[in-house]
């Protein structure tokens, strides 16, 4: 019998809160930040909850 081994990738990429819901970081936060304007790059630093309908697919992927 194998071991049922999470999904690396996403495991790298989301992590649980305590209720179970799904944090993400936001993405265009890495290169050509000159270009953006402060505001934008200072939303793209909070993270935030992934939508509740992708939630139990990342969910399963991380947590097997």
């Amino acid at each position: 019998m194998n071991k049922v081994k999470s999904h690396r990738a996403s495991a790298k990429r989301f992590s649980l809160t305590k209720s179970g819901k799904v944090k993400i970081n936001h993405s265009h936060h890495r290169h050509n930040l000159g270009l953006k304007s402060q505001k934008r790059k200072r939303h793209l630093r909070t993270g935030t909850t992934l939508h509740k309908s992708m939630a139990p697919t990342v969910r399963a992927m991380i947590l097997k």
